[in-house]
């Protein structure tokens, strides 16, 4: 008999804004994890993968701590203590960069820490190192209420395939009110609300209660990434020695009518675009006091955003949710035209999956990006790689 691999290497996922472990049938981390795994087979390294179940919109401290106590009830076995790599995407990104911060004070035991020391890779994917002014937003009392409406169309879209479109149009129409005022009609949203939740079957409809319920009951996270609050942030966590901090960054084109046409793919886009572009018009907004950007990219970085987006993205450029150069930590091994969830496989696929499957990929909004199967390889395969290249030789 072949003798067992002595050291298994594992992967923690943690979700963010609008994440989740598992819905249903449905799994936030499905693509990536499967790709994750495929390009470390290839390498002959075997892994396994874990996915961080915490509320969306908790504590960015609160979720660091479930993390860490994840990763260890989980790392110990016979592998002789393989390496661990993180993988945070939007404010999961700064659960992970939280808990392996020399700086960290957490609400653990100090036997949940005593992984550290095997900890060979940080990727963020879409986080906002910087803050976003979507988080300032959704921190008024009218953006709480979006913040509840949109999640509950974001996890039914991804369940379902499409949301009811009649339910989705009232939340549309609400939503698009903020282009003439800072303010949404709260009723309409309520409404609109309810109404995708009917569409639910009943043990369907109760997860998503849940999952809408966390978000209700605690929004620690929403405050801590405004971009003010990030600026303290940046004060005090550290980067741990040894270890590679590596991210991806998107953008999606800036909504035009002529941007909004080529999106036409169904009644869906149709409805769905609308609602992204507002979501990039609060996104897009800026202080100088303080700017949602790395102080100093590196002449590497600026290269590759160049070769990627034809020019340097502007301060204003972002994925929907946060600013393209907030994204930006560590060595960047891609980017490209994405927006906030296509980069985990959630975009619309011209290749058909089996009914019910947890890997047919579903787009979340149209936003105009034309992120693909090919794009989602080439940002998978550059983690991996870099995840990879982070570990001690064997």
């Amino acid at each position: 008999m072949a003798e067992r691999s002595t050291r298994i290497s594992r992967v923690y996922f943690t979700p963010g804004m609008f994440g989740f472990g598992r819905l249903g049938p449905y799994d936030y981390f499905a693509h990536l994890e499967k790709a994750i795994e495929k390009h470390f087979a290839a390498a002959g390294r075997e892994v396994l993968t874990f996915v961080l179940d915490v509320p969306p919109t908790a504590s960015v401290r609160r979720r660091a701590a479930r993390l860490a106590e994840l990763v260890a009830s989980t790392c110990e076995g016979d592998d002789l203590l393989g390496p661990i790599h993180l993988v945070g995407h939007s404010t999961g990104g700064l659960d992970a960069r939280l808990v392996a911060s020399p700086s960290a004070l957490l609400p653990v035991d100090a036997s949940c820490r005593r992984w550290l020391p095997r900890l060979a890779s940080v990727t963020t994917m879409n986080t906002p190192h910087y803050g976003t002014p979507l988080a300032s937003f959704f921190a008024t009392v009218s953006g709480q209420r979006m913040l509840y409406a949109v999640s509950a169309l974001t996890v039914i879209a991804l369940s379902l395939g499409a949301p009811p479109l009649a339910a989705a149009s009232a939340l549309v129409l609400a939503v698009g009110r903020l282009d003439r005022a800072l303010g949404v009609e709260l009723g309409m949203l309520d409404r609109a609300t309810d109404a995708l939740m009917r569409v639910l079957d009943d043990a369907r409809r109760r997860e998503v209660r849940l999952y809408l319920e966390a978000i209700r009951q605690d929004q620690g996270s929403i405050i801590q990434v405004t971009p003010e609050a990030m600026d303290l942030f940046q004060a005090g966590v550290e980067n741990r020695p040894g270890v590679r901090y590596q991210s991806s960054a998107s953008m999606a084109p800036p909504p035009t009518t002529t941007q909004w046409m080529r999106t036409l793919g169904g009644p869906w886009s149709v409805i769905s675009a609308p609602l992204f572009a507002s979501l990039y018009s609060i996104t897009a907004r800026s202080d100088d006091r303080y700017p949602c950007c790395l102080p100093d990219a590196g002449a590497e970085t600026e290269a590759m955003l160049t070769r990627a987006f034809g020019r340097p993205p502007g301060a204003r450029a972002n994925d929907g949710v946060v600013p393209v150069r907030s994204q930006l930590w560590g060595d960047l091994v891609w980017c490209g035209y994405a927006d906030h969830l296509d980069v985990l496989g959630h975009f619309r696929d011209a290749y058909a999956s089996p009914a019910g499957s947890s890997l047919r990929h579903v787009d979340w909004l149209a936003s105009g990006a034309d992120f693909e199967r090919s794009s989602f390889e080439a940002l998978a395969r550059a983690i991996a790689t870099g995840m990879l290249e982070g570990e001690p030789p064997r």
